[in-house]
């Protein structure tokens, strides 16, 4: 049986960007993708925001990976054709007493890297954002918008014209280390795969395929929390360009306005604790949206929001509060060449390129 240099489990976005910076004419890769198709889950159920990478420790790996995935985004959309626009963020304060927390998200952007951010004042904000109502806001000009399918479909291309393979409604359901390879089971198929390294990339059922492979993430901290997000479109357009955020809430950002690539607006995302995969989006949560953004749209009115769409987050932590991915190569726990990417939320999608650089130095894959 021929042994596969490297599996990547999951072909959401980063295991995508993941195969396509693996694979290489003179090794072999094979992708397992429990779906029909790449990015069925969160990839494809998210605000399609490039976050410029203000809001994450400095010396955190979101932080970090943010802003080089962001700087990678931009290149592969300038060189490859994948639409990204910088539409630029303001971030809002509402009251005289969301001002500190915006000049400390200012200095903690710098700490790490982040360029062009600025204060601004009251008096500004009209010529940024019509419309918008706020005392001060903090200007982003390398925040964008990204289309998640062509970035999606960029990674899947680069990794086949590379030779990657990748089987489709093909579960992974048992591993066993055998000799210096791994033996994976998978669903549907009568034979294992044999590989030399394996990278989880399997999202919302990371730290489940972690388990399978002997892991302990109870004791790693590394046991996954289900949270959704809930979008609300809105009927009209608005005369707004950026992107506008309100000070980011105790365990999230808040709902916010973001823009797509035809001009359209919308709201979110909520966030809340789920159990199971459930994408409707409750009507009577237009009342939370509206009182949300009506604090820096004044002119909004409740009948402009419609239920859109919904996403699922894999998180680290049960409340929603700050954790950092969870990314490691398990040689100390017994198997070597198996990395673990666990609790890819965002910036998981501005990340995607950092993520998997690093995940090919650690497996210490050629270039």
């Amino acid at each position: 049986m021929e042994t596969i240099d490297a599996v990547v489990v999951g072909a959401g976005i980063i295991g995508l960007a993941t195969a396509a910076r693996l694979a290489r004419p003179d090794n072999n890769v094979v992708v397992l993708e429990r779906h029909q198709r790449h990015g069925l889950e969160t990839s494809s159920r998210n605000s399609e925001v490039i976050h410029a990478g203000l809001y994450y420790p400095s010396g955190s790996l979101k932080a970090r990976f943010c802003v080089e995935g962001r700087r990678k985004l931009y290149e592969i959309g300038a060189q490859h054709g994948v639409f990204c626009r910088r539409t630029g963020k303001l971030l809002v304060a509402c009251a005289p007493e969301e001002v500190k927390k915006l000049e400390s998200l200012r200095a903690q952007g710098q700490a790490s890297g982040v360029e062009g951010l600025a204060m601004v004042d009251k008096a500004d904000i009209p010529g940024l954002a019509p419309g918008v109502r706020a005392v001060a806001g903090l200007w982003s000009p390398e925040t964008g918008i990204v289309d998640s399918e062509e970035l999606m479909r960029y990674f899947l291309l680069k990794a086949q014209e590379a030779g990657a393979i990748f089987l489709w409604d093909s579960e992974l359901t048992s591993v066993a280390r055998e000799g210096g390879s791994y033996r994976l089971g998978v669903k549907g198929m009568d034979d294992p795969i044999l590989a030399r390294c394996v990278v989880n990339a399997a999202g919302l059922s990371s730290d489940r395929v972690a388990g399978l492979a002997g892991s302990d993430c109870d004791a790693a901290g590394c046991r996954l929390h289900w949270f959704k997000g809930e979008y609300f479109s809105l009927r009209r357009a608005l005369p707004i360009k950026p992107l506008v955020y309100p000070v980011p809430a105790e365990h999230g950002l808040g709902i916010h306005l973001t823009v797509d690539r035809q001009g359209r607006h919308r709201l979110g995302p909520n966030a809340f604790a789920v159990d199971a995969l459930d994408y409707e989006v409750a009507p009577g949560h237009r009342r939370q949206f509206f009182e949300a953004a009506s604090r820096y749209l004044p002119d909004l009115r409740a009948e402009d929001l419609v239920p859109g769409t919904a996403g699922i987050r894999p998180k680290l932590s049960a409340d929603g509060s700050f954790r950092d991915f969870f990314i490691a190569e398990q040689s100390g726990h017994g198997l070597p060449g198996w990395v673990d990417l666990i609790g890819i939320d965002s910036p998981g999608l501005t990340a995607s390129p950092a993520i998997a650089d690093f995940t090919a130095n650690l497996l210490e894959w050629p270039a």
